[in-house]
């Protein structure tokens, strides 16, 4: 990279610093959450706009993504904060400390998260309680298992190399994937011969 280039590279990291610090750091991380959720959602939705003639862009349907992750975004925040205080850790040496991190996360927080979104979507679309619990038990295993495929491994990095500050925004980094495939579990149209939970796989409708 030219000396310019590395130049306004430290610009941007030094003008951005502030952002990782104090009380300033809550609101880059729910902001975050917030706006990498309601990506995904884009990103699902422009595919299903090319997929099925006459859908059309939903605005609320992102907006409420934003809203769910802006509220996960505060839980994060304080919750990578109290496992750092559990058990502290660092480098290898501090590995089984990770490893337990990395269970307890799986355990508690994605489970915890997975029930917040599906509920929380719903309250928002104006799905009844029960409507949304059924959904919730429709969908939430085929989220949890998913969940174990991409997050144990992604959370090991985490924990191991990422400054405590920068866990969230990690994350975030790492999230715009896997929120789209949250918008496809909630807002997928299953296919005709396709049981309420399934993946319709090669039917052109996802």
């Amino acid at each position: 990279m030219a000396p310019g280039g590395w130049q306004w590279l430290r610009g941007l990291w030094a003008a951005g610093q502030p952002l990782f610090q104090g009380r300033a750091l809550l609101i880059t991380n729910t902001l975050g959450c917030g706006a990498l959720m309601a990506a995904g959602d884009g990103a699902r939705q422009s595919w299903e706009i090319r997929t099925r003639p006459g859908q059309r862009f939903d605005r609320w349907r992102s907006a409420s993504m934003f809203m769910v992750g802006c509220s996960m975004g505060p839980v994060l925040h304080y919750w990578y904060l109290w496992l750092d205080r559990i058990l502290p850790a660092s480098g290898l040496r501090g590995l089984p400390n990770i490893l337990k991190k990395v269970l307890v996360d799986q355990l508690v927080a994605s489970p915890m998260l997975g029930v917040w979104y599906f509920v929380g979507l719903g309250c928002l679309e104006g799905q009844t309680l029960d409507e949304s619990c059924q959904e919730l038990r429709d969908k939430f295993w085929e989220f949890y298992k998913a969940d174990w495929c991409v997050w144990p491994a992604a959370q090991l990095v985490n924990f191991l190399f990422v400054p405590p500050q920068f866990r969230v925004t990690y994350i975030n980094g790492l999230t715009l994937g896997w929120d789209t495939y949250l918008s496809y579990l909630k807002y997928r149209v299953p296919g005709p011969l396709t049981p309420p939970g399934c993946v319709a796989l090669g039917t052109g409708t996802d």
